[in-house]
């Protein structure tokens, strides 16, 4: 027998509480404990009934870990190289990005090759997936679908099917277990789902591709540790006033994190961009000045962007820092070294900054690109249209190497620039035609006269 104990469990974090509190102790977010009955065993525990545990060898030539590709060229990259059989992935997106387009897309690709393909939604009707795959034309594939809740009733049919197949659920907030008497999208649901599901994946070789909501802060909803129990963590990101969208690996177990691959949204469903610098730079004008490109890199894709900068005199006691793709701290500190270092007063301006296309920059590499944008506003002189820029400005006010220059150099020139802006100490292997400006400290890049159009 057991008995019911109340306890109240933190929705952010996943903490447990003896008694209710307007704010957790452990990740200091306010109203997020709930309570939940927690089933505990009345006597004393019985002895452990455990197995023997049968150990391998990794030399063992019966251990393999073969690969999915999808035809999907920007998903597999993303992947490392496609899925791993008995792999665990969890996508989140913010509502309405086109995370189940994406995904039915996906499964379309497969179901083509022969894969058995399932499909779980317990947030839409079967209607409403058809109308989705009608205009994504993908009615007539060879793919399962249901609408259903019940995670014990997927599991079970996970374990019943002899060969490897891929299972979509849509989404993980959804699903529940009757044997918990908690609602579904709560903590110890999602964690309890999630494990029951994760387990029949594994034992039958399956794929395994998790829906998850994700907070108003962007990160997936749910406890901390479903983003641990999975191999592969991955976010769907764009902005609904640009058709791209970016499929960015946050984990991944099997392959290299930071790698993104780029979509466009339209109408009959999600296109690849094969080229994103071409497609970043495409609306790019001439002779404006605050405009700089950024030679980045995204995991291992090499990746020019504009980076755009707005600077202008403030009214008010405080001046705006407004920044669109790019850290706000980081900013703050670019600004203060441009001050102190290179006498670019700064202090009484309002500083607007973004990058072009809705594309988030992560890396320091870019504070080179963002500080020859802001100079450039400053003075109203533009930047030359055939100059590319990639260094770690330090507070010192000194221009630091960065890693994989080779390959942004190598993006560039297939682009048609001829002018990199790289810090003095980085070692790179000359390109014909190209120039090439070494910068020890920032305040160089304010004395330099090549880059700029006279």
């Amino acid at each position: 027998m057991s008995k019911l104990n109340k306890q109240y469990i933190c929705q952010i974090c996943g903490t447990l509480h003896s008694k209710w509190s307007g704010k957790c102790e452990h990740c200091n977010e306010w109203n997020s404990l709930l309570e939940e009955n927690v089933s505990k065993p009345s006597g004393p525990l019985s002895k452990s009934s455990g197995h023997k545990i049968k150990f391998e060898y990794l030399k063992n030539d019966t251990l393999e870990y073969p690969r999915l590709k999808t035809n999907f060229n920007e998903i597999d990259r993303v992947m490392g190289g496609g899925f791993v059989s008995g792999s665990v992935t969890l996508i989140g997106g913010d509502p309405g990005i086109g995370k189940s387009t994406l995904l039915l897309q996906l499964v379309g690709n497969l179901s083509k090759m022969n894969e058995q393909c399932i499909y779980v939604s317990g947030e839409e009707s079967l209607s409403q997936i058809k109308m989705r795959a009608d205009r994504l034309g993908i009615k007539d594939s060879n793919i399962q679908f249901a609408s259903v809740t019940n995670a014990s009733d997927i599991a079970t049919t996970i374990g019943s099917i002899k060969t490897r197949s891929v299972l979509i659920i849509d989404s993980i907030q959804t699903m529940y277990l009757p044997q918990i008497d908690s609602s579904p999208g709560t903590v110890t649901q999602v964690r309890a789902c999630a494990h029951e599901l994760i387990i029949a994946a594994k034992k039958s070789n399956s794929i395994l591709v998790l829906i998850g909501h994700v907070t108003k802060d962007g990160n997936i909803a749910g406890p901390r540790v479903l983003e641990h129990m999975v191999d592969t963590v991955l976010y769907f990101e764009g902005d609904n006033n640009f058709q791209y969208r970016i499929l960015r690996s946050m984990k991944n177990r099997f392959g290299p994190t930071n790698e993104i691959g780029v979509f466009e949204m339209l109408n009959v469903g999600l296109k690849e961009i094969m080229n994103p610098s071409k497609l970043f730079l495409s609306d790019r004008q001439k002779n404006v000045s605050g405009s700089a490109i950024f030679a980045g890199l995204e995991g291992t894709r090499p990746i020019l962007i504009e980076v755009q900068a707005l600077v202008m005199p403030s009214s008010l006691a405080s001046p705006r820092r407004t920044i669109v793709g790019w850290d706000t701290a980081r900013l703050s500190m670019l600004s203060a070294v441009l001050e102190s270092r290179c006498k670019i007063h700064l202090s009484n301006m309002d500083i607007f900054l973004n990058i072009a296309g809705g594309i988030k920059i992560f890396e320091p590499a870019a504070d080179l690109a963002v500080a020859a944008a802001i100079i450039s506003s400053v003075k109203d002189v533009p930047i030359s249209f055939s100059t590319v820029f990639f260094g770690e400005v330090g507070l010192s006010g000194e221009i630091r190497k960065v890693n994989q220059a080779e390959l942004r150099i190598k993006e560039a020139t297939k682009l048609g620039f001829d002018n990199i802006i790289l810090p003095s100490k980085q070692k790179v292997i000359i390109e014909k035609n190209m120039s090439y400006n070494n910068l020890t400290l920032l305040s160089d890049l304010v004395d330099l006269k090549i880059h700029i159009l006279i």
